[in-house]
Parts: C-alpha cells; sequence; structure tokens
C-alpha cells in the first residue's frame, strides 16, 4: 500500500501540480497577437540602463512586447495587455471627388491594417479609448482626396497606380497618429453602372451650346 501511495502521488504531482506550477511561470501567446509587458496599467519601457538595451536585445524608449509564443515571465510581479495584431479590412463609403480639372469621380476604396505593438508606437493602447479603425480610415481618405485633386482629365489612372500614391501618402502618417500600419490599399475607379454613365451622359450634355440654348427656350 505505502508502495501504490507514493506512486499515485507522485503521478498525481507530475499530471496537476507540475503543469500548475509551470502556468504560474509561462505566459503564451497565441498566433495573431502580442503581449505588452505593463506595471500599473502603464507599458513598461525600455531604459538606457536596462539590461535588453545593454546587450543589444532592445532600444531604449521602445515597449516591451511579447510576441506570439511561450515566454518564461512570473505574473505576480508583470501583467500584460494583449492586443489583436491580426489583419483586418475596413471599406470606405463611395465618395464624390472631383479632379484637377473639374471632373468628378465616384471612388470606392479599401484598406488593409494592423496594430503596431512595437517599438515607439505606444498609441495602440488607444484602442481601448478612441475608434482606431475610423482615425485611419480618415487619413486614408484625405491622402485619397489630394492625389485624386491633383489628377488631371476626365480617366482616372490605373487603379494599381492610385493604390500606390495613396499608399505612400498615408502609410507613415497612420503610424504616428495612431500605431496602425497601413498594408495596402484599393481603389476602384468610376463605378461602371447604367445609373452612373447616364448621369454622367446628361451632365456632359447639360454643358453643351445646345443644351444651353434650349433651356433659354424654354423660359
Amino acid at each position: 500500500m505505502s508502495t501504490l501511495v507514493k506512486s499515485g502521488t507522485a503521478v498525481l504531482t507530475t499530471l496537476l501540480v507540475v503543469p500548475a506550477l509551470l502556468k504560474l511561470f509561462i505566459v503564451t501567446v497565441d498566433e495573431g497577437w502580442a503581449a505588452i509587458r505593463t506595471r500599473n496599467g502603464k507599458p513598461i519601457v525600455r531604459k538606457p540602463t536596462s539590461r535588453s538595451v545593454r546587450t543589444g536585445k532592445g532600444t531604449a524608449g521602445e515597449v516591451v512586447v511579447l510576441h506570439s509564443g511561450s515566454h518564461g515571465a512570473f505574473p505576480l510581479f508583470y501583467w500584460y495587455k494583449l492586443i489583436d495584431v491580426r489583419v483586418r479590412s475596413t471599406d470606405l463609403p463611395a465618395r464624390h471627388l472631383t479632379g484637377a480639372t473639374g471632373h468628378q469621380h465616384l471612388i470606392h476604396a479599401s484598406f488593409e491594417w494592423r496594430p503596431v505593438p512595437s517599438g515607439r508606437d505606444l498609441r495602440v493602447f488607444e484602442l481601448d479609448v478612441v475608434n482606431v479603425k475610423e482615425r485611419a480610415a480618415n487619413i486614408v481618405g484625405a491622402a485619397l482626396r489630394d492625389v485624386i485633386h491633383a489628377t488631371d482629365g476626365a480617366v482616372l489612372p490605373r487603379n494599381e497606380d492610385v493604390n500606390v500614391m495613396v499608399l505612400s501618402q498615408c502609410a507613415e502618417r497612420a503610424q504616428s497618429a495612431g500605431g496602425i500600419e497601413i498594408l495596402s490599399v484599393m481603389i476602384t475607379g468610376d463605378a461602371l453602372t447604367d445609373g452612373y454613365l447616364l448621369s454622367q451622359a446628361l451632365r456632359e450634355t447639360d454643358r453643351g451650346s445646345a443644351a444651353v440654348a434650349a433651356l433659354h427656350a424654354l423660359n
């Protein structure tokens, strides 16, 4: 009986106690997430005198971030804030934007983005207090307006070219203003619908001298 009790105790210790103890010292971050180390609700920022900076594993002023995987830690002293860093897509509403020559284009656009939890992008914490997606959409929309406003003629450039131009104008600003990385911008030019094409044709016709003369004749 003594042998059985000792064996049973050893088995229970191996199966239950040891994993429970390990869980106290190991933090697991799922794929697509990042854990920012915090103290008293504030992010821990590397100092010039910290060991990570001295060993070249980090830069002073950066946030301490744990990426996906298991990490040894002691949660009683260090708490973590999980950040969803998965890629997501946002559609912008269809907008009429005016080009350099006064022609109006009906533009559809969407963009892919994700939070940047590392480096000096501390604004990722604003995910809890502001709508970062709305902020990023406003920045992309403003860049889109500037690009279209500088475009001549009634025909837009190729969608691929417009995508690159808008992305180059908004990527850095979105990251500095909201800790958001804009991965891609997808622009669809003038909507090829019968109603839109008919309205454009009528507008072009209304500008003609014959149409103006006909309107004056009615008065």
